[in-house]
């Protein structure tokens, strides 16, 4: 592996981290109706698992209410069933047509426990970067070892792949900070 290898790897791997992170975010639920907090809930359709925005529309008519539209109204007590597997904590009310879905507001304490668990998935997208840093910084010492590079050249590189762990890491923290901000207001 040669230096620009380690350098797009690492790169790769921490935007990947924040990617992550960001999908992961989106499924966590605030005040407000989202597609994303049931758009990847697996329905199982024909005998296959399928992801609900795969075989039904996914609308947001109010602030507080999903409205599910199976494009196969014979899903729709599948659909139901997974909806009330998965752990988002919403009653489907179907009315043999499309599945409603009301998003009740969240308490106060509910919005601490969110923001906690919002940050604790912050903290893992910054160990999975520092552990992208760990990685890189091995292969650059291990190509000074092996004569392809200098100390000043290590040295250099080393500051370029701590740069992009606090551009990454900056990255999340301003993704949780908005998460936090979103869950907190009423």
């Amino acid at each position: 592996m040669d230096l620009d290898e380690v350098m797009f790897d690492a790169e790769e791997r921490m935007e990947k981290a924040a990617d992550i992170l960001t999908r992961e975010l989106r499924t966590v639920r605030t005040g407000r109706a989202s597609p994303a907090l049931v758009e990847h809930i697996k329905v199982e359709y024909y005998g296959a698992h399928s992801e609900l925005r795969q075989i039904a529309n996914i609308a947001v008519p109010e602030a507080s209410l999903l409205v599910i539209r199976p494009f196969d109204p014979t899903a729709l007590k599948e659909i139901e069933k997974a909806i009330l597997a998965s752990e988002i904590g919403l009653t489907p009310s179907s009315d043999g047509k499309v599945i409603r879905l009301q998003v009740p507001a969240l308490s106060t304490e509910r919005r601490s426990q969110l923001t906690a668990q919002v940050k604790q998935m912050a903290e893992n997208a910054k160990v999975a970067i520092r552990n992208v840093r760990r990685d890189a910084n091995k292969a650059i010492d291990q190509l000074q070892k092996d004569k392809a590079l200098t100390e000043d050249d290590r040295d250099r590189t080393k500051d370029e792949v701590q740069d992009l762990t606090k551009k990454y890491e900056a990255q999340v923290e301003e993704a949780c900070d908005a998460k936090a901000t979103e869950i907190m207001e009423e």
